[in-house]
């Protein structure tokens, strides 16, 4: 009996070293990604616009970029922090009354 107990306690930790592993390798892909650039068609596909509505977001400023041999890309954190500046919840009002 304390054989098998000894043993689920250390299948335990070794899960819980697996979780940890995980967990870490997410955080590091997660900052890879921060970090990568797309372009028009991977912006268009996640705002779930249009290439003009694209093309006026960058006319406009609205979305930074950076355009080489006629090809445009986008950081990921750039598109990031637009859908956080442009964040509505309704159920959050900020009128001063609480």
């Amino acid at each position: 009996m304390a054989e098998i107990i000894d043993l689920i306690l250390a299948l335990s930790q070794e899960i819980k070293d697996l979780k940890a592993r995980i967990e870490l390798l997410r955080a590091s892909q997660s900052q890879l990604l921060k970090d990568a650039w797309i372009d028009n068609q991977d912006v268009m596909q996640t705002l779930h616009i249009s290439k003009r509505t694209l093309q006026t977001f960058r006319s406009n400023g609205t979305i930074p970029y950076s355009k080489i041999q006629g090809k445009f890309y986008y950081k990921v954190t750039d598109i990031e922090e637009l859908l956080l500046n442009n964040y509505y919840n309704p159920k959050f009002k900020c009128d001063g009354n609480k």
